[in-house]
């Protein structure tokens, strides 16, 4: 019979700690799912990484696997003469043998290490069942929400399969989502196990959320500062005003001093958005001034005074 590394088919290292060895597992069994991947061979590959995660998993049969590794061949397999592995005589019963465990799918070269023991902890029957299809989805969300501590109901659906793998029609579920503090445009968010349910008692996909910061009539996002547009008729900018700006959680006076200058931006401290340690940006109020859209002949001899009493050029620099 072929031999399997099963170290190299997860990727890892002979000295890999049961950590890595999970981490490598999900990552191949998330590539190669069947409901999820439609590469050619997924379906065998999945089963390759499951029968190696079952075999380096359990700290008892990867002792024995480690052991016979050693007479591991590439190509043909031959068990070192009188083998019985670390659980005594019949601990591996049947290296002639195949068919796998009661109820499980893996290779003549498993069953031929570990006879029925495919279960975890060897004695327990090896679950079949497959890890539930992830979801994913979008979750637009205004500015105003991001500083909300309430709850924001959602709903998604979320694919069904029976106890033999069949498809069948997705249900709808809902959820009452807490939006974590400090979260940004695209930011990827995961809820566990609350996507699709697990198979023949396997465990439940989880579900994505991908934050999208729905746009804001008033207000531009830069970092966790927000920018707002304030504008000014001329007069405010030449003798200054108090300005009434709007903010996410309420209005507030703004002081525009005289000769204030239009693209200039005031800085209103802690009324942006929060960041992950719960502090707000800043919010930038940035000004423009804004000329009246028509003038009666009163006014234009007004501004023609104005212009004359100021003897002002905008563009001296230029004859420089």
């Amino acid at each position: 019979m072929d031999f399997k590394d099963y170290y190299k088919i997860l990727g890892v290292e002979p000295t890999a700690d049961e950590k890595t060895i999970k981490t490598a597992y999900r990552k191949l069994a998330r590539k190669y799912h069947p409901d999820v991947s439609k590469e050619v061979g997924a379906e065998e590959k999945f089963k390759e990484a499951s029968e190696a995660y079952e075999a380096l998993s359990d700290p008892e049969k990867r002792a024995e696997y480690d052991d016979i590794r050693k007479y591991g061949q590439q190509g043909r397999f031959q068990p070192p003469p009188g083998w019985q592995g670390r659980g005594g005589a019949g601990a591996g019963s049947g290296f002639g043998g195949g068919g796998g465990f009661e109820g499980g799918d893996f290779s003549d070269f498993f069953s031929s290490i570990f006879g029925n023991r495919g279960g975890p902890q060897g004695g327990r029957p090896h679950s079949t069942g497959r890890r539930g299809q992830d979801v994913e989805m979008e979750l637009a969300i205004f500015l105003e929400e991001t500083l909300s501590t309430e709850s924001k109901k959602i709903s998604f659906k979320v694919p069904q399969h029976s106890a033999n793998g069949q498809r069948m029609a997705d249900i709808t579920k809902t959820l009452n989502v807490k939006i974590p503090a400090g979260v940004t445009d695209g930011e990827r968010i995961r809820l566990k196990g609350q996507g699709a349910p697990g198979v023949a008692g396997g465990e439940n996909g989880d579900l994505f959320l991908t934050i999208r910061l729905a746009p804001h009539p008033k207000f531009d996002v830069e970092g966790h500062d927000l920018i707002i547009t304030v504008p000014l008729a001329p007069w405010e900018a030449a003798l200054g005003a108090k300005v009434a700006v709007p903010t996410l959680t309420g209005k507030i006076n703004l002081t525009i001093r005289p000769d204030s200058q239009s693209g200039q931006r005031l800085r209103v401290k802690g009324n942006g958005l929060l960041n992950k340690q719960g502090q707000r940006g800043d919010l930038y109020a940035q000004l423009k001034i804004v000329m009246p859209k028509s003038t009666d002949e009163a006014t234009k001899a007004l501004w023609e005074k104005l212009a004359e009493k100021a003897a002002f050029d905008p563009r001296a620099q230029w004859s420089s």
